[in-house]
Formats: C-alpha cells, sequence, structure tokens
C-alpha cells in the first residue's frame, strides 16, 4: 500500500536535522519553500541572524477587517545522543506497527505538518480561503529561548503587521485516551546562588563556611518544594501546571578534599504557575538567601530580570502570567471546544508545565492555545527514542481539518 503523502512529508521533514546548538535553517528553509509552493501556498523567510530563518506562509483571508489565525510551529529540535536510539534519530525510520522514530516527531515537527495536510485536504475540496487569513508561522530557535526566535520577533513590526488574533501552538502527547489543551504556562525562572565562605584547611571546625550556607539553602528550597507537591497531592483537579516547582540542578565548588572551598555557587530551575503572584517567589527567593548566610547572592540568568519591576523586561515577564480564555465566552475558545467535541476528542484543559514559544505570544497581548494531537502516545519530548505512530499522526490531521476551519471562520 502506498504511504499517505502526509506521512511522506512528516518523515521528510524530520530528515532536515535541526538539533541544536547547530541546527540546518537554510536546508529547513529550502523544504519549507518546496512544501508551500507544492500547495500553492504564497511564503517568505524573515531572516532574524545570519541563516536563521522564520518561515511565514499565507492564505488571505476574504474579509481584510478580521484578525489573522496564526498556526505556529517551531523548526529546531534538542539534542540527541544515538548511541541511546535504536534507529538513526534523523532517518525518520517507520518499523513494522507504524511507528516512525526521529528527534522532533513529537516536539514538535508532527504539527506543522498536520496543519499542511489539513489545509491541502480543504484545497482537494475546493476550499481555498476562509474569512479570516492564516498565517503558518514555522519559528527558530523555541528550545534556547533565544532573541533570535519568537522571544525577539515577537517585538517587531513584522510580528505585528501579522495582525494576529489568535495562535494555535504546541502541546504535549497523552499517555492515555484524553487529549491535552493548555492555556497557559509557568514562567521559568533560573537562578544562579553563589555562597561565599571562610577556607582553610579540612582538618580545622572553621565558621561561616560556603557548605553551611549550601546545606541552608538546599534545606529552603526543598521545604518549598515539599509545600508545593503536598498541594498537589491534595487538589486532585490539580495538575502539575497548577504549581510552582523548584529544584536544584547544579552545584558547582570546591578544589581539593583537604580544602574547605571559598565558595559554592548553586543553581536552581523554578516554574512558577501562573495560579501564584510573581511577587509571592520573589520574596521566598529573597528569604532563601537570607537565611542562607551572609554575603550570599543570586541572580536571574534569563536576560528578563524579574527582580527590577521597572524594566520592560520585568513587564514582560508579568504578561508572561496571562491565561488565554479558555469559556465558551470566548469565541475562539468555543471554536476549540466545538471541533473536540464535534471530532469526538475527550479532552482536558491545562496549564502548561514547561515553557513553549506561546509565552513571547500572550506578552504581546494575542491569546494563545496549545495542542498536540497525540493520545494513547508515551510523551518521549527530549527523550531517547522519540516517535509517533502514523495512524495518530493522520488522525490529529483529520482534528485539525475540522479546527482551522472552525477558527477561520470565528464571526
Amino acid at each position: 500500500m502506498a504511504e499517505n503523502i502526509g506521512v511522506t512529508r512528516f518523515r521528510e521533514y524530520l530528515r532536515v536535522n535541526t538539533e541544536q546548538p547547530n541546527p540546518d535553517y537554510v536546508a529547513c528553509r529550502d523544504f519549507l519553500f518546496k512544501y508551500a509552493d507544492e500547495l500553492g501556498i504564497q511564503r517568505r523567510a524573515v531572516e532574524t541572524a545570519p541563516n536563521t530563518f522564520f518561515v511565514i506562509m499565507t492564505i488571505p483571508g476574504t474579509n481584510p477587517s478580521l484578525k489573522s489565525i496564526m498556526l505556529y510551529s517551531h523548526t529546531d529540535v534538542v539534542p540527541t545522543f544515538p548511541e541511546h536510539w535504536t534507529y538513526p534519530p534523523y532517518s525518520a525510520h517507520k518499523d513494522e506497527k507504524g511507528d516512525i522514530y526521529a528527534r522532533g516527531a513529537q516536539d514538535m515537527k508532527c504539527v506543522g505538518v498536520q496543519y499542511m495536510e489539513a489545509i491541502r485536504k480543504w484545497f482537494s475540496k475546493g476550499v481555498k480561503q476562509w474569512p479570516r487569513t492564516i498565517h503558518l508561522v514555522w519559528g527558530p530557535d523555541e528550545e534556547i529561548g533565544h532573541v533570535n526566535g519568537m522571544k525577539g520577533f515577537s517585538l517587531t513590526e513584522e510580528f505585528k503587521k501579522l495582525n494576529i488574533g489568535f495562535t494555535m501552538d504546541e502541546g504535549i502527547a497523552s499517555e492515555d485516551g484524553v487529549y491535552k489543551v493548555f492555556y497557559a504556562e509557568r514562567i521559568p525562572w533560573w537562578v544562579k546562588v553563589t555562597l561565599p565562605g571562610q577556607p582553610g584547611h579540612g582538618s580545622k571546625f572553621l565558621e561561616n563556611t560556603a557548605i553551611e550556607k549550601l546545606q541552608r539553602l538546599i534545606s529552603s528550597v526543598s521545604e518549598f518544594r515539599n509545600e508545593q507537591k503536598t498541594l498537589l497531592a491534595s487538589n486532585p483537579e490539580f495538575t502539575t501546571g497548577d504549581v510552582t516547582t523548584s529544584n536544584m540542578t547544579i552545584i558547582n565548588g570546591g578544589v581539593q578534599v583537604n580544602v574547605i572551598p571559598e565558595k559554592f555557587e548553586a543553581f536552581i530551575d523554578i516554574r512558577v504557575t501562573p495560579r501564584q503572584e510573581l511577587d509571592e517567589v520573589k520574596s521566598r527567593i529573597d528569604k532563601w538567601i537570607k537565611d542562607a548566610g551572609e554575603g550570599v547572592t543570586y541572580e536571574f540568568m534569563q536576560s528578563s530580570n524579574p527582580a527590577d519591576k521597572s524594566t520592560y523586561e520585568f513587564k514582560q515577564y508579568s504578561n508572561f502570567k496571562s491565561i488565554s480564555p479558555h469559556t465558551r465566552e470566548d469565541p475562539f475558545w468555543s471554536a476549540i471546544e466545538d471541533t473536540l467535541n464535534k471530532e469526538n476528542c475527550p479532552f482536558k484543559k491545562e496549564i502548561f508545565i514547561g515553557a513553549t514559544d506561546s509565552r513571547f505570544v500572550r506578552a504581546q497581548g494575542v491569546s494563545a492555545i496549545g495542542f498536540s494531537p497525540m493520545i494513547n502516545t508515551p510523551s518521549l519530548l527530549h527523550d531517547h527514542n522519540e516517535f509517533l505512530n502514523e495512524n495518530v499522526f493522520l488522525r490529529g490531521v483529520e482534528i485539525y481539518e475540522t479546527l482551522i476551519n472552525n477558527l477561520a471562520n470565528v464571526n
């Protein structure tokens, strides 16, 4: 039996190596241009850095007064360790069960191709336009949150000219039969703590040592972590996205086994739920630092510094808290809900536990919903042997066929 054209294009796209830190965005642009030309969709590229591109495909609407729909997907993928893969990670190998193995199979090259194949289906029926303009936007550098990606592009005139009223972005695979739909996401706060102390010989009882301060810091972070873990366990309606996580991920320090070090550096990955006030978490971090001891300092590793409220960056961070409308009062949400009901797709609304480019879109006042139509699939984004079954992929195309039509017809 001949392979479905959508599956073929999906596998071809997966073979384009866009792995960080050296993604081949030129080959990616060329593939996407050819894909757009095949379907007869207008396309252009915006170069945000040398050989780094946004590819923008546009289907003009019949009513230019209406704000557009952006169907967004990022083109880069995270690093691989081929020795841990059953098949080469850019071979797009399909086994006898129809499982397609490749980096990006779930995160998120599948979604970009599902958009395209859903539109192919409408074109084949003679539907070439909708009331609202549709932009299929393919963005770079999502996996590193770089300014050359949506972080910077969302601040440009090019972005504003797209006149976006609503955005679809990525979700995550569901391991059961219930689809996940994300209306918000947690804010990543990566904190570096420097803990200085009295150095000296390892045989002494020295006071004010760096390790003592580190122990107090670990205790404070663990206390907050356990508090939030208890909150999650106590509310059956909550998912991880409804609470704030804090995990110490790196500790650096020490030069020799018989020398008490002059300092330690500790790195903490904090993901702040939009249900919690930023000031509350910031005050908590301040207390950790004070309780750790004399001379302990910290800094936020992102360029956007939530410590200084006077800056544009903090205001942008505050906007990151925004929760996209997800009740029937919102016409775009109604279109999503109607689609999933029509397609007999049970679903659950959640706050995304990680970070996506939707946070930069929401910061510009544009509603964004994350959805990757994958059920009964182990969640393997960023993991070894990432795969997606071709039947799950094709079912996603059917769902997007209905969804895109409903969104683009929102009055």
